[in-house]
């Protein structure tokens, strides 16, 4: 099982009414255990940050920003380990391909990398913030 299948996977049993799902095949195992009510109150933590979220970059740009997203729902983390140094901080500047942070899903830590070239203007999540999927992460001011 490649990782856009576990991916697509994680999505499919988030979006449904599961409260467990449990895939075997040949000694791969995955096991998805969810708890609605929290994930009810997640979801709608994440819609009021986006909705302000929204409402700043409306009100701050006056120059178009580009903003990463989130590819999938897990934890965001700023940095390798705790007590580490963030990827970035704000006025950094940022390359396409660097690293900015890190989800974790499924136990699993995936690198975000910035597609684009700018200066880091806003990070829009905290350290160990759940994050749902496409949700703005950075907002990136164009070079």
């Amino acid at each position: 099982m490649e990782i856009k299948d576990i991916i697509a996977l994680i999505e499919a049993v988030s979006s449904s009414k599961l409260t467990s799902f449990t895939y075997e095949e040949g000694e791969t195992k995955l096991s998805f255990e969810l708890n609605h009510e929290l994930l009810i109150t997640d979801a709608t933590k994440v819609e009021a940050a986006n909705a302000i979220s929204e409402q700043d970059c409306i009100l701050k740009d006056t120059v178009p920003c580009n903003i990463i997203t989130s590819p999938m729902v897990g934890t965001f983390y700023c940095a390798k380990g705790e007590g580490e140094e963030p990827f970035i901080h704000v006025g950094d500047k940022v390359m396409k391909g660097q690293v900015v942070g890190i989800v974790e899903a499924m136990k699993l830590m995936n690198e975000i990398e910035s597609p684009y070239d700018g200066f880091v203007e806003e990070i829009l999540v905290k350290n160990q913030e759940m994050v749902g999927f496409d949700q703005k992460l950075v907002r990136i001011r164009p070079l």
